[in-house]
């Protein structure tokens, strides 16, 4: 019940024909998301929760710092560091966003908060969970992360098989969010576009800057 009224608090604001456009995007991918959602027992429950973590990645993040140390020096590390801690930092505010929370979370007030499948009233009973979470789900901070790690990761390495492990890094956390319950499947769409398009913009800007000239020359310097 209280779930209920935060929901129909937030959308006071808004008209039935609003409204009625907006439960119909809000919906249509329950289906799919009930399809992946399922009760895989405790070793499967265990497993989702770590590797929906950071953490549970380190042994691929450490391979990955190893080859740019090896390619560009230390430099080249602390380099990717830097401009991926930045891009995380901007991906995380851009998700929050439709949370209404973060640091720029008040930008666009009149956006209604989706609820997390683990709190949606009409899949109540349907869903399995694992552990609880936020009230809102969108956008989702976990894909826009790590879609930025992977974007940024690979072109830093541009190593194809660490791209193709990269790529099913992101293919596999996507699904413990939607395991986890926490997230539906436009949720990590959204997260994924967000990751995308400030890792872009991230590289063009350092492409642009005294920095990369520098890049390439501690890689010919290591070569």
């Amino acid at each position: 019940e209280a779930v209920k009224l935060v929901k129909e608090t937030s959308i006071s604001t808004f008209d039935g024909s609003v409204q009625e456009k907006l439960d119909k995007i809000y919906t249509f991918d329950h289906d799919l998301f009930l399809a992946l959602n399922f009760d895989g027992g405790e070793v499967m429950d265990t497993l989702m929760k770590v590797l929906t973590s950071p953490a549970g990645w380190t042994p691929l993040f450490l391979v990955m710092f190893y080859l740019m140390w090896r390619r560009g020096s230390w430099r080249e590390v602390l380099l990717f560091v830097a401009v991926l801690g930045l891009t995380c930092l901007l991906a995380d505010a851009v998700a929050g966003i439709g949370k209404h929370n973060g640091w720029i979370g008040s930008w666009w007030q009149p956006f209604e908060p989706r609820l997390r499948p683990m709190w949606e009233p009409a899949l109540e009973g349907q869903v399995h969970v694992v552990r609880e979470g936020g009230l809102y789900g969108t956008v989702s901070g976990h894909a826009a992360n790590f879609v930025s790690i992977a974007c940024v990761g690979a072109w830093f390495i541009r190593r194809r098989w660490m791209t193709a492990l990269l790529v099913a890094m992101v293919v596999v956390v996507c699904y413990t969010r939607i395991y986890l319950a926490y997230h539906y499947p436009m949720d990590l769409l959204w997260g994924t576009l967000t990751g995308c398009t400030l890792s872009f913009v991230a590289i063009q800007t350092l492409k642009h800057t005294p920095l990369y000239t520098r890049l390439q020359a501690w890689r010919k310097a290591q070569a």
